[in-house]
């Protein structure tokens, strides 16, 4: 099997490819076909470094609108380094489609900056559970648009 084999857009397919991505792993298999059928809800669990940011990521961004300019996915994760790197990652998947704006919020981070970017619009978030609820109790952040939630290492979240 290859990433051509899923019914992902070209500027995926670009995108994969420039990052020399070969053969999709067990849990790209596995989710990327499901994640692709918008009405499904997945569990997917896997060690690190086995692809799981790019087996929700590039379902996600395929399913973008990058006309509408309001948050469409929400990737909640424990810490700023993995809002970080999972922001870097995604940043990188769609990086063939132009206009597509990700942006990460988290503590310890400018909190304007972070409020300048969500008020310019943007179409994927990922984000701290605390930063982000301060950004909604103050009127900074709208998930009302959110079509796909992710919970990166739900486990630690839930034992926080």
């Amino acid at each position: 099997m290859t990433f051509s084999d899923f019914a992902l857009s070209e500027h995926l397919l670009r995108a994969v490819e420039a990052l020399d991505f070969k053969t999709p792993t067990t849990i790209q298999e596995l989710m990327i076909p499901q994640l692709l059928d918008e009405t499904n809800d997945v569990v997917g669990l896997a060690h690190t470094g086995t692809g799981k940011t790019a087996a929700f990521g590039l379902p996600v961004i395929e399913h973008i609108d990058i006309e509408e300019r309001s948050p469409q996915a929400l990737v909640l994760c424990p810490t700023r380094e993995l809002c970080i790197q999972i922001t870097g990652e995604l940043q990188l998947y769609g990086a063939q489609l132009p206009g597509l704006k990700i942006t990460s919020v988290y503590g310890g981070d400018s909190y304007e900056r972070q409020k300048r970017e969500l008020k310019r619009g943007i179409h994927i978030l990922v984000a701290t559970p605390g930063r982000l609820l301060d950004l909604i109790n103050r009127k900074n952040a709208d998930i009302s648009n959110i079509r796909f939630l992710i919970l990166d290492e739900a486990d630690i979240m839930l034992n926080m």
